[in-house]
C-alpha cells in the first residue's frame, strides 16, 4: 500500500513541468515584488487577492446568516468588508485564510486543464458574487476585468485552452504567496495596529501574533496539500492539454 502510495507521489513528466512553473512564478513574483517601477505590474494581481481576501469574510459572514452590505477595495491594497450579523468566530479568520485556500485550490486545479476550467468557472462566480457587494469602481473593476481575462482564455482555442491553465496557475501561487506573506508580515514580523489577527484576539483570547502563527501554519498546509493532492491526483496527463 505504501509503495502504491510512493509511486502515485512520484511526479510524471508533465507533473515535474507544473512544478516548475510554479517555482518559475514564484521566483519571478518575488523578483518583480520590491523591484522600482516593475513592481507594478504586480498591482493587479495583488488587488485580485485583496478582493478573495474581501470575498472570503463576506462569503463566510453571509453563509452564518449575516447581512453583507459592501466590500470595497483600495488602490494602496488594502480592503474592508462591512457586514451585521453571522459568526464573527469564522468571519473574521476566513480572510486570510479562504485567500490561502482559494489560491492552494487554484494551484491544485493547476495540473490538470478540466480541473483548471472548474477552477476558473468557481473564480468567475466568485468575483461575480464580489461584484454584487462592490461599493467603489476598483473593486468593481478589478472583478470585471479579471472575468473578461478568464473569458478570453477560455475562449482562445491553443491547444485546447491550455493558456487558461496557466493563469489559474499563476493566480494560485500568487494568493498563495501574497496570503502567506501578508500573514507573515502584517501579524507575526510587525504588529499591525488593527488587523483581523488583532480583532479576533479582542474577543477570543491570546494576542495577535498567536493567530498569525496558526494562520500562518494553516496556509502552508493549505499550500503543500495542493501540490500533493495534485500529484496523487492527476496521474493521467499526457501532456499540458490534458
Amino acid at each position: 500500500m505504501s509503495s502504491n502510495v510512493g509511486e502515485r507521489l512520484k511526479p510524471n513528466a508533465e507533473q515535474l513541468r507544473t512544478i516548475y512553473f510554479i517555482a518559475g512564478y514564484s521566483v519571478g513574483i518575488a523578483i518583480l515584488w520590491s523591484m522600482p517601477i516593475i513592481k507594478h505590474l504586480l498591482w493587479p494581481f495583488k488587488v485580485f487577492t485583496v478582493a478573495l481576501h474581501e470575498f472570503g469574510h463576506a462569503s463566510v459572514g453571509f453563509c452564518t446568516g449575516a447581512r453583507v452590505n459592501s466590500i470595497t477595495v483600495d488602490p494602496d491594497e488594502g480592503g474592508l468588508t462591512k457586514m451585521q450579523g453571522g459568526n464573527i468566530y469564522l468571519s473574521l479568520p476566513a480572510g486570510y485564510l479562504s485567500s490561502s485556500f482559494f489560491g492552494a485550490l487554484m494551484i491544485f486545479c493547476g495540473f490538470n486543464l478540466l480541473a483548471s476550467k472548474v477552477a476558473a468557472v468557481f473564480v468567475g462566480l466568485c468575483m461575480l458574487a464580489t461584484l454584487i457587494w462592490a461599493r467603489n469602481w476598483l473593486t468593481r473593476g478589478i472583478t470585471i476585468v479579471f472575468i473578461g481575462v478568464i473569458a478570453f482564455l477560455w475562449w482562445l482555442p491553443y491547444e485546447g485552452g491550455v493558456g487558461l491553465r496557466y493563469f489559474i496557475l499563476f493566480l494560485g501561487t500568487m494568493s498563495a504567496l501574497y496570503s502567506v506573506w501578508d500573514i507573515l508580515e502584517d501579524l507575526i514580523l510587525r504588529k499591525v495596529n488593527e488587523s483581523d489577527a488583532s480583532q479576533f484576539a479582542r474577543i477570543c483570547c491570546g494576542p495577535p501574533q498567536l493567530w498569525g502563527v496558526i494562520w500562518f501554519f494553516i496556509s502552508i498546509v493549505f499550500l503543500a496539500a495542493a501540490v500533493v493532492g495534485a500529484l496523487y491526483t492527476f496521474k493521467d496527463d499526457g501532456g499540458p492539454n490534458k
